[in-house]
């Protein structure tokens, strides 16, 4: 017998999947970072290359869609801030701060998220969407300004700067293509957002990329490499399209909050933390402020 899904309940949980993607990815990236077997940009390098060629081979089995050329110059503009300057800036700045103060500082995306979409495209901002806002915020806030050592906490402006750069691009980023991703299948516009980030990427990472030392490299760092060109670049960005064809971008960006605490998850699994009243309330908050979103959603 067989059971149909709803259509609501697929994209929250595609959305739970990027969550877990980009919690680990605190963790999995700045170890290739710290390490230095990658500088920032080399590896961002990697990943728009890794992605365009994904996405190709998805795309030329599947879809074999054509974009118009009347929004090539639109993609650009949405490249620029979802395939160049978001990643280059996190990379950057998640190696010259903690995971700590990174996936702070990322919680504000979707406050910036709320607002851009206020402005552009007009999305009506709610009590029960800010309610549910502030909830996230205050979840999210109160697990990691209690999580980590004293040397977590004294991290670098430069690297905080960096990710919130970061934050806003890719508020940027989910308001805009958005208007794309009603026109078009998601595999067509992110081929051709990869293919744009190419071009943007290689004046800052092409030297990197090609005189890393790949064969030094031992396996648990080509483990965490695979898991940032594919699941982190390819996984998030497909999942990501198929929620915004279908939500808002608010929606999408609120499953932020959720990235500190999976990575609060993963350091208690292999030990480096452990679990307590303060993480305990902080899935409460956040939960909480997910139903308080989403109840604004189906009006």
């Amino acid at each position: 017998m067989n059971i149909a899904i709803p259509e609501k309940l697929k994209i929250h949980f595609a959305l739970t999947i990027v969550a877990f993607i980009y919690g680990l990815n605190y963790l999995v990236a700045k170890d290739v970072m710290v390490k230095e077997y990658l500088t920032p940009f080399g590896f961002i390098m990697l990943r728009v290359i890794a992605g365009f060629i994904i996405l190709s081979i998805v795309h030329g089995l599947f879809v074999k869609e054509k974009l118009d050329r009347k929004d090539l110059m639109y993609t650009l503009m949405c490249a620029v801030f979802g395939g160049a300057v978001n990643m280059l800036a996190f990379f950057e700045g998640l190696k010259n701060t903690s995971p700590i103060h990174a996936s702070l500082i990322m919680v504000l995306t979707p406050c910036i998220v709320l607002l851009i979409s206020a402005i552009i495209i007009k999305e009506k901002v709610t009590k029960s969407k800010l309610l549910g806002i502030i909830l996230g915020l205050l979840g999210a806030g109160l697990l990691v300004s209690n999580s980590g050592s004293m040397s977590d906490k004294v991290a670098s402006v430069y690297g905080d700067v960096l990710v919130m750069v970061n934050a806003v691009s890719y508020g940027f980023y989910l308001v805009l293509v958005q208007r794309l991703y009603v026109k078009y299948n998601p595999i067509t516009v992110l081929k051709w957002i990869f293919l744009f980030g190419i071009f943007l990427i290689m004046p800052f990472g092409g030297h990197d990329a090609l005189t890393a030392d790949y064969a030094s490299f031992p396996a648990s760092i080509w483990l965490s490499i695979v898991y940032v060109l594919v699941l982190v670049t390819a996984g998030t960005y497909l999942l990501n399209a198929y929620a915004l064809s279908r939500v808002t971008p608010s929606t999408v960006g609120f499953y932020v909050y959720f990235q500190p605490l999976i990575a609060a998850g993963a350091a208690i699994l292999i030990g480096d933390d452990t679990l307590d009243s303060v993480k305990i309330s902080s899935a409460i908050l956040l939960f909480a402020g997910v139903y308080f979103v989403n109840k604004q959603s189906r009006k």
